[in-house]
């Protein structure tokens, strides 16, 4: 990689792999943040760089090269890098975010995909999408169908998907941000939701567990499970289940409606 991206796994460390993960730092502006469905709090930016930082050496010590997409320090919600692409294999889909004051973060990262060698398409207006809306599990694609993510936008990535083989299911959404906010997948296909933020009718089987955090979870490779430590109960789950959950503090990005599933892009 050359240019201003800089991988991270080179500071911290950690062993290239193909395994890599895009990731982004949070602005200066975090705090000024879009909130949805929860009261506004006051965000430490200090503490949530630290945490980024330790989110970051999560990903690289589970052996993924980190790819660091351009800083957006004007756009405060650019460090959910998720939203701003969906990636299927060789195929990189650029969003066009449902939030109008979110869709200049999609530039940086399309220099990054790019960057990767990925081939490109985008979703283009009257169509609106987040990455957060989509949920890949097997070749089957779920989309969320909410305030961020329209049908223009989910018809789009159907026949983007389609390219590669995958399968798109519409799901709508009630009274939460995005699919991903609700609902994420383990491993083995199983299926962790929080109950009632979505309608699961058109889901596979779910397990649904009593902490929201629980439901957000990233298969890291392995055995191995990315959760957010305001989840204990649910890792605990995890580890009788066969898993390793690793375990990180997202509390400065969870006040924004961020989770574990929003601060990266896993392209293996």
């Amino acid at each position: 990689m050359t240019g201003r991206y800089r991988p991270a796994a080179a500071r911290y460390g950690a062993a290239v792999t193909s395994q890599t993960a895009l990731v982004r730092r949070p602005s200066s502006r975090l705090a000024e943040g879009l909130v949805t469905h929860v009261a506004r709090q006051p965000v430490d930016v200090a503490l949530a760089r630290r945490q980024h930082e330790a989110y970051v050496e999560a990903l690289t010590g589970s052996g993924w090269t980190v790819h660091e997409v351009a800083p957006a320090d004007d756009h405060p919600d650019s460090v959910f890098v998720e939203d701003t692409v969906v990636v299927c294999g060789p195929l990189a889909v650029l969003a066009r975010p449902g939030a109008p004051q979110r869709r200049g973060e999609v530039a940086g990262t399309a220099t990054a995909v790019a960057d990767l060698g990925l081939t490109v398409r985008r979703i283009e207006e009257p169509g609106v999408l987040d990455g957060g809306d989509v949920l890949q599990v097997g070749d089957t694609v779920y989309v969320g169908r909410g305030g961020r993510t329209n049908d223009a936008g989910i018809a789009q990535l159907r026949d983007h998907l389609a390219g590669v083989g995958r399968r798109v299911v519409t799901v709508p959404l009630r009274e939460v941000l995005h699919l991903k906010s609700a609902v994420t997948a383990l491993p083995d296909g199983t299926l962790l939701s929080w109950p009632g933020l979505v309608d699961t009718s058109t889901l596979p089987p779910v397990r649904t567990v009593d902490e929201e955090a629980g439901c957000h979870v990233v298969p890291l490779g392995g055995d191995r499970v990315l959760i957010a430590a305001s989840a204990p109960r649910t890792a605990d789950l995890l580890r009788q289940w066969g898993f390793q959950p690793v375990v990180v503090d997202i509390s400065e990005f969870e006040k924004l409606e961020g989770c574990v599933t929003c601060l990266s892009v896993l392209v293996d």
